[in-house]
């Protein structure tokens, strides 16, 4: 029998009061919590939770990810693994979902409700409505993934409807995905059954979306940021919010998590007990996840700080077992075996040659932002000194013709980077100054079977992603050094985004407007189909 006590002030949040207390743990269960009238230097609080994390985006296998993240106080994740499902089917969701039960931490997954994305790129796997329904009878698969098929809610598409059905039939909440969808079409949407949203990116969108009774996601995120403009949602609706970071690479995961949304929120002004409402609670009660939230009879998953402004992270427990302790991991590495599906062979500079239109439509990515906005200028002002730079995607899964077009605002003066990382269908894209360096990152990608990398004339580094292309096998701050040298080679190459690697990743996704770029040609988000040449 495994019993121990910890002295703190207790942050009891439901009653919204702090008091010293000791809590008794026995066998990884709050057995009692006797008040003390002390005084004392820390505080006890509930786990924090990520409501929404694909854990795939962090490059590191679920162990992994666990190992970093219970440093910052994040106890779970609410993850859906929807990028492995892209290239690997069930396998895929298998894989994270017996990877995970090896770590003390509680990893919640969803039934991927998209695989593919659209009809208009090439994936690895399909799940139809079929598979949906076997995973969603699973015990452990915890809800129904963002249903990113707004149009096939909207026209009451035959998959989209029996997939909904199925996570209502086990009672398993249903996530959305719905950026800046507003009006009718936001009404018919939700009232098909969706409770989130995570892509909101203004407040009044936020505020329309809570107002039709939707539970909005902060989402903090490598590349997309929507905090500053969602937060003050948190004066009158923090029974409606919680906090996710959706896509987070390793670096920004090194520095914090969740964690530092609360401090963010604390430092605005925002009251403590609502702040860690949505930090903590929100997501349990939502989710009905089996997480201790500081109870008689609940598992021991809680976190001790020094302080309720900086929050910064002492100790972390996870069903009673300490699992962090004063910016130590306590928790092995597990040993992976990586499961892949990569069929593509090497590429040639001519593969890469075309001329622009007279008027071609150019993305414009926006720093923060997953949308992008849609620009046209002419075949002349095609040139990096513009900043106009081509973007490829390449098939990753079979022989096909390279997509290409062009993108604003990358920023770089010479090389190209290039990842296996792009959502959904996670085929190869690459931009790049020059044709010639464009074809020698999209052959790094190939020769790796999978990973980022950079290259210039003088130099090329590469980060393996040997895991579906989407992860690696190793450590989780080594794999976070690798990507850091990454990100500076890039940022050396000219690029004054805050994030470009996660940045490209998301410059395929087709179901974020406004024009986006798949294996199969140039994307028009707003009207839902291929850009006419």
């Amino acid at each position: 029998m495994n019993t121990f006590s910890i002295q703190a002030n207790l942050i009891d949040i439901p009653n919204r009061t702090i008091y010293g207390a000791e809590i008794f743990i026995q066998d990884g269960i709050i057995d009692s919590i006797v008040p003390t009238n002390e005084v004392y230097s820390h505080y006890i609080l509930p786990g924090f939770i990520d409501a929404h994390v694909h854990i795939e985006s962090s490059l590191l296998v679920p162990s992994e990810f666990a190992r970093m993240a219970v440093l910052h106080g994040t106890v779970g994740t609410v993850s859906d693994p929807h990028e492995i499902a892209n290239v690997l089917g069930l396998k895929g969701v298998d894989f994270m979902i017996e990877n995970g039960r090896h770590v003390p931490f509680h990893f919640f997954f969803g039934a991927p409700s998209c695989v593919p994305a659209t009809e208009f790129e090439t994936a690895g796997a399909k799940l139809m409505s079929d598979e949906v329904k076997a995973l969603l009878a699973r015990e452990e698969i915890r809800y129904l993934s963002e249903m990113m098929n707004f149009p096939g809610v909207w026209n009451a598409d035959d998959e989209v409807i029996k997939k909904i059905a199925a996570a209502q039939k086990h009672g398993k909440p249903i996530d959305g995905h719905a950026p800046g969808l507003r009006g009718d079409l936001m009404k018919i949407y939700f009232d098909a059954g969706i409770t989130t949203d995570h892509e909101c990116f203004t407040y009044e969108e936020g505020l329309e979306k809570i107002k039709h009774g939707i539970k909005i996601l902060i989402r903090e995120g490598s590349a997309a940021r929507n905090f500053d403009a969602l937060i003050p949602l948190m004066k009158a609706y923090s029974n409606q919010l919680m906090f996710c970071s959706d896509d987070k690479h390793p670096d920004s995961l090194m520095l914090g998590h969740i964690n530092t949304l609360v401090a963010r929120a604390i430092a605005l002004g925002y009251d403590l007990f609502d702040v860690l409402q949505v930090a903590c609670i929100n997501p349990v009660k939502h989710y009905n996840l089996p997480v201790g939230l500081l109870q008689n009879g609940d598992a021991a998953d809680f976190i001790v700080t020094n302080d309720i402004i900086q929050f910064t992270i002492q100790q972390t427990y996870v069903k009673g077992k300490l699992v962090a302790d004063n910016g130590k991991c306590l928790i092995d590495s597990v040993k992976v075996e990586a499961i892949n599906f990569f069929d593509c062979s090497p590429k040639i500079m001519n593969d890469f040659s075309c001329k622009p239109q007279p008027l071609q439509p150019v993305i414009e990515c926006l720093d923060g932002e997953l949308i992008t906005q849609k620009k046209i200028v002419t075949a002349a002002d095609c040139l990096p000194e513009n900043d106009v730079l081509k973007l490829v995607v390449v098939n990753r899964y079979q022989t096909a013709p390279i997509a290409i077009g062009y993108i604003k605002n990358f920023g770089f003066t010479e090389g190209a980077i290039a990842s296996s990382v792009a959502h959904d269908s996670h085929n190869i894209i690459a931009v790049g100054v020059d044709d010639d360096s464009i074809c020698r990152a999209v052959n790094l990608i190939i020769k790796q079977q999978g990973g980022l990398c950079a290259v210039t004339h003088k130099h090329e580094k590469v980060l393996p992603l040997p895991v579906a292309g989407l992860m690696s096998t190793d450590d989780a701050w080594e794999v976070s050094k690798r990507y850091t040298e990454l990100d500076t080679m890039s940022k050396e190459m000219g690029s004054t985004l805050r994030a470009p690697f996660m940045s490209l990743s998301f410059m395929a996704l087709l179901v974020i407007p406004h024009l986006k770029l798949s294996d199969k040609g140039l994307f028009d988000g707003d009207t839902f189909s291929f850009v006419e040449a």
